[in-house]
């Protein structure tokens, strides 16, 4: 009677522990700041006329507050109201929880290459660097049986093609001004492409405006049905660099609006409601001690290292923002990717071990 008893507890176990995730949408909004992700608009930045376009008005009169959680909601109103409560949210150093990059760069084509790879490849050290030679997590899902031809990725810069090396990947990776659709475009895709491509250009053809990449990849989402299914944001990133910090505001609630677009989706579509995990981080962080550093990053920039992620789906217990101490690092989302997904990523490359604490109750 024990033993059976005993059994019952292990089933139990294994039920309760058992693999809910069927699939995962990355999201990456690039180079935007944990400063702003925790406390919401800097006013020291939004008053300073070098960067706020001339606007301080509308700046402080949609993303101010003298209270630091009423201006993060206000910024990002679905990440501190949804996923707050129903997900998880690291990195506010501020309470010691700590997110960073490994490699010692500290811009984008090395970070992306980290999260997907989970490795830190020295070698990778430029924007402009060849077809990335270490296996991505994305290519690696998309050699299981049950994955295979459900793997898509859809990025607002150029570089994503060699990022996540396509040609050897075997997944399509729709970057910048690539056209969707193939040779048979629909005519939903037909007219992105044409939307797309006579759209005013603020960063020529290196880079699309970030609203063509989101219905591109909603496009996708909801007609091929993907079941690991990447997006890259890119308009954060390039607004800081300019030092127009209302625009830098502006693209990263809107990001905020698109990730509730795809949530609301993803929830009310029986093939991912309650089956779908979202994971959303960054890049690289920018500066911070030196205001006028914020529009900058890279190893000659304090603060550029720090990053933050934040998660959503059946396998994340409902912890909210983390404020315990720890030290986690970029080149551990490629694993956790894998996890989420109820599989290890291998390769000939070290990858480094999972957040382990994303899958803690």
């Amino acid at each position: 009677m024990k033993k059976a008893f005993s059994i019952l507890i292990i089933l139990f176990g294994l039920l309760s522990h058992a693999q809910k995730t069927e699939n995962i949408i990355v999201i990456t909004t690039d180079g935007f700041r944990w400063q702003e992700v925790f406390k919401g608009m800097d006013a020291e930045i939004a008053n300073d006329k070098n960067f706020n376009q001339g606007d301080s008005t509308y700046i402080h009169k949609k993303y101010g507050s003298s209270d630091f959680k009423e201006r993060r909601q206000k910024l990002m109103p679905f990440l501190w109201s949804e996923i707050a409560a129903k997900g998880q949210i690291y990195g506010n150093r501020d309470l010691g929880n700590k997110v960073d990059v490994s490699n010692p760069y500290w811009f984008s084509y090395p970070g992306y290459s980290e999260i997907f790879t989970g490795n830190v490849d020295i070698a990778v050290n430029s924007n402009d660097y060849k077809p990335n030679p270490n296996v991505n997590v994305l290519e690696f899902l998309n050699q299981q049986s049950k994955i295979k031809g459900k793997v898509a990725a859809f990025g607002a810069w150029d570089a994503f093609d060699r990022i996540l090396n396509e040609k050897r990947s075997g997944f399509p990776v729709i970057s910048a001004f690539d056209k969707v659709g193939g040779n048979k475009p629909t005519e939903i895709q037909k007219l992105l492409n044409e939307m797309r491509d006579n759209s005013f250009k603020p960063f020529h053809e290196d880079e699309c405006l970030d609203v063509f990449t989101h219905y591109e990849a909603l496009n996708e989402l909801k007609t091929n049905k993907p079941k690991v299914l990447y997006i890259s944001y890119g308009e954060t990133d390039e607004w800081a660099h300019h030092g127009h910090y209302r625009s830098y505001l502006d693209a990263a609630n809107q990001v905020d609006k698109w990730i509730k677009e795809i949530w609301t989706f993803v929830q009310n579509d029986p093939q991912y409601k309650n089956k779908t995990t979202l994971l959303i981080t960054v890049d690289h962080g920018r500066g911070d001690k030196v205001k006028s550093e914020w529009t900058s990053h890279g190893d000659k920039i304090a603060g550029a290292s720090q990053i933050w992620f934040a998660a959503i789906g059946p396998e994340i217990a409902p912890k909210g923002e983390i404020k315990t101490d720890s030290q986690l690092y970029q080149k551990q989302f490629a694993q956790t990717i894998a996890k989420i997904m109820g599989y290890t990523f291998t390769a000939e490359h070290p990858v480094a071990n999972e957040v382990k604490e994303v899958f803690e109750k």
